[in-house]
C-alpha cells in the first residue's frame, strides 16, 4: 500500500481473522486473535517466543485446523480451500534443508511448472524464472548447486521458492536471517516491489524491530494468544508514549528539553521565537524497540491476564469444589 494511507474498501482485504482461537489439550494458545490485512499492505506479526505466532500463520496458511474462531484468506477458509487457493500463496519458511543437488535455475524452472494451470487473466504465473533470479540477486549463482551456496545466497534461494508463483499473499518467516547488510537492503526493496507493483499482501515475523520499523505499514504484537496492539509504528508510539525529547545547538551548547504532555511542536514554535540561534534541531520520540517493550510489560503486568496464566487462586478452587458437591 504505496499511499501508506487509509485502508482500501472492504473488497480489497487479503485477511479477515475474527475471534481466532486454538487450544491444545488444556492450554489456550490463542485466545481470540482478530485482525484485517488489505492487498499491497506489509503488516508485521511481532511478539515474544511462546506467544502464538506461528501457531496464527500455520493456521493462515491451512497447515492446522483451528479449534474457533473465523478466519477468510484470500476469501477463502484455508480449512476447507484447494489448490487453485493455495496456488495464490507463497511461503518463506526460515530454511529448507533439502534440494542440494539442484542447481537454483533448474529448481526454480521445476517448481515452476507447478504455478503455469492456475495462471489467469490478471495474474500470470509462474513468475519468469530468468527475471526473479535477478530479482533476488542470485543471476551470478544460477548455475550453482543449492548446496554449494552460502548461507546469504541460500536464504535469496528460499525467498525466489516462496515467490516463484507470484503469490497474492506472501508468508515470510524471519526472512532475512543470515543476511549482511547490504542483501538485507535489497531484500527489503523486493518487499516493497511486491506490496507496490505486485499489489502482494506480506505478512512477516521477526525478531528484528527496526526491520519490522522499516518495512511494516502496521505492526501487530501478538502476547500470550491475544492481540495487544495494532498500528504503524508511529501511532503504536503515541499511544504509549506521551512524552518527546527535542534537542538543539544554541551558542555553542547542546541543549536537551523533555515534553512529557502534549504535541512537541509548540514548544518548538517557541523556541525558534524567542531562540533565532537555535540549529541541528531534533525530535526524538520512542523507538519501535521502546514501544514493543512496553507493550509487552504492560500486557504481562495487567492483573487479569496475570489471573487467566496462573489459573484460579486456592479459594476459588475450594470454592468450585464446594458447588460440584452440593
Amino acid at each position: 500500500m504505496s499511499a501508506r494511507n487509509a485502508p482500501p474498501p472492504s473488497g480489497d482485504v487479503a485477511l479477515d481473522v475474527r475471534d481466532l482461537r486454538m487450544r491444545y489439550g488444556t492450554k489456550d494458545v490463542l485466545t481470540g486473535v482478530s485482525f484485517e490485512a488489505y492487498r499491497g499492505e506489509v503488516l508485521a506479526l511481532l511478539g515474544p517466543n511462546g506467544a502464538g505466532k506461528t501457531t496464527t500463520i500455520e493456521i493462515l496458511e491451512g497447515f492446522r485446523m483451528r479449534s474457533a474462531g473465523e478466519v477468510s484468506v484470500l476469501g477463502q477458509d484455508p480449512a476447507h480451500a484447494d489448490e487453485a487457493w493455495r496456488a495464490r500463496l507463497g511461503v518463506v519458511l526460515q530454511s529448507w534443508r533439502d534440494h542440494g543437488r539442484w542447481r537454483v535455475r533448474d529448481l526454480l524452472g521445476y517448481l515452476a511448472r507447478f504455478y503455469g494451470p492456475y495462471s489467469t487473466p490478471e495474474v500470470k504465473r509462474p513468475w519468469d524464472v530468468e527475471e526473479l533470479i535477478g530479482v533476488v540477486g542470485l543471476a551470478e549463482h544460477a548455475n550453482v548447486k543449492v548446496q554449494k551456496l552460502s548461507g546469504g545466497q541460500r536464504r535469496r534461494l528460499d525467498v525466489a521458492i516462496g515467490i516463484v508463483g507470484r503469490p497474492e499473499l506472501v508468508f515470510l518467516d524471519e526472512p532475512t536471517a543470515g543476511f549482511d547488510p547490504h542483501a538485507r537492503r535489497e531484500f527489503h526493496d523486493l518487499v516493497h516491489r511486491l506490496a507496490d507493483f505486485e499489489n502482494t499482501t506480506v505478512l512477516l515475523t521477526t525478531h528484528d524491530l527496526d526491520e519490522a520499523e522499516k518495512l511494516a505499514d502496521r505492526i501487530l504484537v501478538l502476547d500470550e494468544g491475544t492481540i495487544v496492539a495494532n498500528g504503524s509504528p508511529e501511532q503504536l508510539a503515541r499511544e504509549l508514549t506521551t512524552q518527546a525529547e527535542v534537542r538543539w545547538m544554541s551558542e555553542g551548547r547542546r541543549h536537551v528539553h523533555a515534553v512529557t504532555e502534549g504535541d512537541p511542536t509548540q514548544f518548538v514554535r517557541e523556541l525558534l521565537t524567542h531562540d533565532s540561534g537555535a540549529s541541528e534541531l531534533e525530535v526524538k520520540r520512542a523507538s519501535l524497540e521502546d514501544t514493543y517493550m512496553s507493550l509487552v510489560h504492560r500486557a504481562e503486568s495487567d492483573p487479569a491476564r496475570r489471573a487467566e496464566r496462573t489459573g484460579p487462586t486456592q479459594t476459588d478452587q475450594t470454592e468450585q469444589t464446594e458447588e460440584a458437591q452440593s
